[in-house]
């Protein structure tokens, strides 16, 4: 008999490889091989495969029967390539016609009654399928992630029986809708819920406009993780390659796409008991963790020198190079990790430090400790560290309806606006020019750069820092929509920078 051959994916991180499924039936006693590196999960897809065959209403060779998943030096995991591989042995003994599966890709997971299952990765297969010009066919159960691209080159199915009808031409296929809409909710946490704190508010503009990291330093109860919150709201929304990024890393995560979250950008706000592999994912295989899931959105990190020294650390290459690579013995997988860091933490160990009320009784010793746990490097990388002290009396007193002005949508406005205005002339945020470019968009006089030089020093700024306070200071320039950046802009960036972080 000839060897039957058909398309399955593999799922290496975002990306899903092209695997070629191969069935050959040969002389032998009656038994299913399997090879092409294949893992414990798709060595038991024999199993599954028979009980399939036989529960759908066909039978099985009585000969041995040798499957071979390609390229041989790629890892297979998971019960994704039972589909493919029940189709080929039933192609292989000419149970259904092996020219229509030639050139199809099958995923999909096989109960014993034959039902197909849903799997991880669907999006990216997708994806990567429609670029090679192939119909694949997918689990019904996926349906919310196929219909994100959607069209006729994407087929569902709920069991095995149902798509050998297809081939056969006893069923027509069944496509997902076109593209699902995006979300049209809108979120309702906005900077209209925060009394006061008005320097604070306007440092989360400025990290919203130009993509930059915040710090936010002061007591219990000031707001700072209300602030964080309201973030992603005063963001634009994901275009649509941006919107697709974000679901196929959610496709190929232990939680899945949630279909609620199409459209909108993540906010993820990790435990500070979480460790190195929760936040920059790991595993085995490896999964995507909370800087990867925060990719287009915002990383939260409150009480952040709660967090392990050394989980902290691992943030260090990613804040610079937007994406992180995990290493394995058997392979190497890269995830996209573009995110905005906020952080939050009290001045001092038990919260009070410098607050009015004198309810702090910590020794210098003890806030020198409690501000050692983060590392200079990783809040040198951080844009923005502001205070955010306890509020004004009476402030809280007052009617809230006292301000009519949409506070939060004038804010969101100029965020646009600055975006708008960055885009155009750089073609990216503020927050991300390298050096270059920053030396060309943010050309100061002879004086500001020589009074920039003295305070750096002073202050003990590295050049990473003189080039974020440029940065900053050219968001602020954007914001309100000056083409140079002069010296009043210098300033109020320095105001934002290491104010915070200097000992007392």
């Amino acid at each position: 008999m000839p060897v039957a051959r058909t398309f399955s994916r593999a799922q290496i991180g975002v990306d899903a490889p092209l695997v070629t499924v191969e069935a050959d039936i040969a002389s032998g006693l009656p038994q299913i091989v399997i090879v092409g590196l294949p893992e414990t999960a798709v060595r038991e897809s024999k199993d599954r495969v028979k009980s399939a065959i036989v529960n759908a209403g066909y039978t099985l060779p009585s000969r041995r029967v040798t499957i071979n998943l390609a390229p041989a030096d790629l890892p297979k995991q998971g019960g994704r390539y039972d589909l493919a591989i029940a189709l080929c042995v039933l192609a292989a003994s000419d149970q259904i016609p092996a020219r229509v599966i030639h050139d199809q890709e099958f995923l999909g997971e096989l109960a014993l009654g034959a039902e197909l299952r849903s799997v991880t990765g669907v999006l990216p297969a997708i994806i990567c399928s429609q670029q090679a010009g192939h119909l694949i066919t997918v689990p019904d159960v996926n349906a919310v992630e196929a219909s994100l691209v959607g069209g006729d080159t994407v087929g569902l199915a709920t069991s095995l029986q149902q798509v050998i009808n297809v081939i056969k031409g006893q069923e027509s296929q069944v496509h997902p809708p076109q593209r699902m809409p995006a979300s049209a909710m809108g979120s309702n946490l906005t900077l209209n819920d925060i009394r006061g704190q008005y320097v604070a508010k306007k440092a989360l503009i400025i990290a919203a406009a130009g993509g930059h990291n915040l710090l936010m330093v002061g007591p219990p109860g000031t707001g700072k993780t209300m602030l964080a919150s309201r973030l992603p709201t005063l963001l634009p929304d994901p275009s649509a390659e941006q919107a697709l990024e974000i679901a196929s890393i959610q496709s190929v995560s232990r939680y899945s796409f949630q279909a609620e979250n199409w459209g909108t950008r993540p906010f993820r706000n990790p435990h500070h008991t979480a460790s190195a592999v929760a936040l920059v994912g790991g595993g085995n295989p490896p999964l995507p963790g909370e800087i990867s899931l925060a990719h287009q959105g915002v990383l939260f990190l409150d009480e952040l020198p709660e967090f392990s020294r050394h989980v902290l650390e691992v943030l260090r290459e990613p804040l610079e190079s937007g994406s992180i690579i995990i290493s394995r013995a058997n392979h190497q997988v890269q995830y996209p990790a573009q995110f905005q860091l906020v952080s939050a933490m009290n001045p001092c160990p038990c919260g009070y430090y410098g607050d009015d009320s004198d309810r702090c009784n910590c020794r210098f010793d003890q806030i020198e400790k409690y501000r050692g746990k983060t590392s200079g490097p990783l809040l040198d990388r951080i844009d923005l560290h502001i205070n955010v002290p306890p509020l004004p009396k009476g402030t809280l007193a007052s009617n809230p309806e006292d301000n009519l002005e949409d506070e939060h949508e004038v804010a969101r406005k100029q965020v646009m606006a600055a975006r708008t205005r960055m885009l155009a002339r750089g073609g990216k945020l503020n927050a991300h020019l390298d050096t270059k470019e920053t030396n060309q968009y943010c050309q100061l006089t002879n004086q500001d750069r020589i009074m920039l030089d003295d305070v750096m020093h002073k202050l003990g700024m590295s050049a990473r820092g003189f080039f974020k306070v440029l940065k900053v200071a050219r968001t602020l320039a954007d914001l309100a929509e000056e083409e140079k950046v002069a010296r009043p802009q210098i300033v109020e960036a320095l105001a934002y920078r290491n104010l915070t972080t200097r000992r007392s």
